[in-house]
């Protein structure tokens, strides 16, 4: 099927005379995300990195695969955990007696999040 030549593309001009196609219809990524959570969660991960047996996983070891019951069980749990923290609740990590904040329990189901779609994605 032909393409429809009578439609034209929104065109932009810039001072120095350069033009591009508009961007109206292109994922603007810079503008989906912000800069603090992206921050935050990177420090999250990182600390995270660091196991009980003095060994430090790669960056990128949850993408080799965690099953999505895995993923649902720790996301509820965190989930919950930051509900509490939002109905006054004081939580308390029972592995090292700290206490969980709104931005670690935010981190913690960011994680589990992208982990469940990331498996999803990659049955697609």
């Amino acid at each position: 099927m032909a393409k429809d030549k009578s439609k034209k593309r929104k065109m932009r001009d810039f001072d120095g005379g350069a033009t591009r196609d508009s961007c109206d219809d292109k994922y603007d990524y810079e503008g989906f995300l912000s800069p603090a959570v992206v921050e935050a969660y990177g420090e999250y991960m990182h600390h995270h990195r660091f196991q009980a047996d003095g060994f430090v996983r790669d960056s990128d070891n949850w993408q080799k695969g965690i099953p999505f019951n895995v993923y649902i069980k720790s996301l509820w749990r965190h989930f919950f955990d930051l509900w509490a923290i939002h109905r006054g609740v004081k939580r308390i990590d029972k592995t090292d007696g700290h206490e969980i904040t709104v931005k670690e329990a935010c981190c913690a189901i960011l994680f589990n999040t992208m982990g469940y779609l990331h498996e999803t994605l990659k049955k697609e």
